[in-house]
């Protein structure tokens, strides 16, 4: 909203320093500030608003250390984690923006979601909460209206550069051309990008097209379907993350970095020239929303890392998940999430080695077996005697390094 009285200001009035909002680095940095400041200051109220109507998180005893003590610590903190991102995206990002739209929707979607979870099992005094089924349901539900958005909104573009052989004409005829006359008009694909191999585009069409190029028309069926699945799986290994103080908070903040700079790169034609990538117009205004969103995260670390003053429930980690799948979703790097997104891919794959191996050893001998101490994996790690700091404190060194191998991909091909 402020940007837009600026822009009106600049345009009409010539107001000294509104232009500064015309610029995505300095909105940018006022949003991740007026986000610390909102997820820090008012965090504290909204924690004991929590503690006031006895939201506390109910302890089951699986023996790890200092497990106890954390009965009765409020939970639903994820509503900081929302509240922090929306009002400074609503202040000063572009609010026609169809990426903008998408992630707003995204959060009020998978919070509701999270946030009647945790009021199941808050109020309800139901340990299970909102059933499995519904929550997949409600992550399905989010994947289709993502992927037809996406696929069929006609703001949702790419810009290719031109064949090699037109590039050098052009720079022959005028070495000093401007970037933008090396790409080919905006058109609607369906086109992605896989890491580490040299021609790096791969277009979802093809998944069909060898069968009959007459299927291309139904590439959107496949589009929507690999949202669906990307939505789930991350939403879900960022709820399986969140077991420890910290982890799943600041882990995220390292991943959605990461995407905040592939949203810049990509939708900035002079960068996307240099670094050989595909051009995505509009796609740079996710900046914004990046920015306020990991100023949240950051903000509500103050509160969560060890001994937690309280825990963002499935409010948070849910809506975490599904931020993180539809950014990566629009950048179009979705196929680096089980780099990038390494530790949620861990957490995920731990639980479900640990069931499948039970259940068939147990098939198998009449006695269930176990792969790990406990699963997910940092309970693990709990169980073989780990401090949960020095456990958080390492996956994010492993995120760390994780996203800094994301980011080497925009050249290692």
């Amino acid at each position: 909203m402020l940007y837009y009285l600026f822009e009106y200001l600049d345009t009409y009035y010539d107001f000294p320093g509104s232009a500064l909002f015309g610029f995505i680095s300095f909105r940018a940095a006022v949003t991740i500030i007026l986000s610390l400041l909102i997820s820090t200051i008012f965090g504290r109220r909204i924690i004991r608003f929590l503690q006031k109507q006895q939201v506390g998180e109910t302890i089951r005893d699986l023996g790890l250390e200092g497990q106890v003590e954390k009965a009765g610590t409020p939970t639903m903190g994820g509503v900081i984690i929302i509240l922090a991102t929306l009002i400074p995206v609503l202040l000063f990002a572009k609010l026609e923006n169809i990426y903008i739209i998408l992630l707003v929707i995204t959060t009020l979607w998978m919070g509701t979601i999270g946030f009647i979870d945790d009021y199941i099992k808050k109020f309800k005094n139901d340990k299970e909460g909102l059933k499995g089924r519904f929550k997949v349901l409600g992550q399905i539900g989010l994947g289709i209206i993502v992927g037809a958005t996406l696929y069929f909104h006609p703001d949702v573009t790419l810009k290719e550069k031109l064949p090699q052989a037109q590039q050098q004409e052009i720079l022959a005829a005028n070495p000093e051309v401007a970037s933008s006359k090396l790409f080919q008009m905006e058109e609607k694909s369906t086109k992605t990008t896989i890491p580490f191999v040299k021609q790096n585009e791969f277009d979802y069409a093809d998944l069909i097209t060898w069968i009959s190029p007459d299927l291309a028309k139904y590439a959107w069926i496949v589009f929507i379907l690999a949202a669906i699945f990307i939505i789930t799986a991350v939403s879900n290994g960022a709820n399986l993350t969140d077991g420890i103080d910290g982890l799943a908070a600041g882990t995220s903040a390292i991943i959605v970095l990461t995407l905040g700079i592939f949203a810049w790169v990509s939708g900035n034609i002079i960068f996307s020239d240099y670094l050989n990538i595909m051009y995505i117009p509009r796609v740079e205004e996710i900046t914004i929303y990046i920015a306020a969103f990991v100023g949240a995260l950051i903000g509500f670390l103050w509160y969560n890392a060890y001994p937690a003053q309280v825990f963002m429930g499935d409010t948070g980690s849910l809506t975490i998940g599904g931020i993180i799948a539809v950014i990566a979703i629009a950048v179009r790097k979705e196929w680096l999430i089980p780099v990038l997104c390494g530790i949620f891919l861990a957490e995920n794959l731990s639980v479900v080695m640990q069931v499948s191996w039970f259940k068939y050893t147990k098939k198998k001998t009449g006695v269930g077996k176990r792969i790990f101490k406990m699963a997910p994996l940092h309970h693990h790690y709990q169980k073989s005697g780990y401090h949960e700091s020095k456990i958080v404190t390492r996956f994010w060194i492993i995120g760390i390094l994780l996203a800094i191998i994301t980011i080497v991909t925009l050249k290692i091909r």
